[in-house]
């Protein structure tokens, strides 16, 4: 079977030709919807907006973050893969105890989205601890 694009990370495969690929359009909207998430703004060459920054969120987890946090997704999903429908945002902040704090430490954002027209509803999460 032919794929539809590289399978992220890039691994050899033998099967496949050079690189493994990506074979539904399931994966390929998974794989995408993640580097959007995943990839900073200004990472990508000649397209410094691209991308929500995550990783930048993630590690400044405290409460103000996250009104920010989700208008770049969805303004960032709407913008580059509008085919995606964003259903709901989770976003929550608890310090190392578990409690709800101003100073969070943990950062967890968990998103619900689909695309219809390959009958594709699913969630990604992304959770990490401060350092501090």
């Amino acid at each position: 079977m032919k794929g539809i694009g590289p399978q992220l990370p890039l691994d050899t495969d033998e099967v496949d030709g050079t690189y493994s690929l990506t074979k539904t359009y399931r994966e390929q909207v998974k794989q995408n919807f993640k580097n959007l998430l995943l990839t900073s703004p200004g990472e990508k060459m000649m397209n410094p907006d691209f991308g929500v920054g995550l990783r930048r969120f993630l590690f400044d987890p405290s409460v103000q973050v996250v009104p920010a946090l989700k208008t770049r997704i969805k303004s960032q999903t709407q913008k580059y893969l509008p085919f995606i429908q964003i259903y709901k945002i989770n976003v929550n902040t608890t310090d190392s105890f578990g409690t709800k704090d101003e100073d969070s430490q943990i950062l967890s954002v968990d998103i619900s989205y689909g695309v219809p027209s390959i009958n594709l509803n699913t969630n990604v999460v992304f959770t990490t601890e401060g350092t501090n």
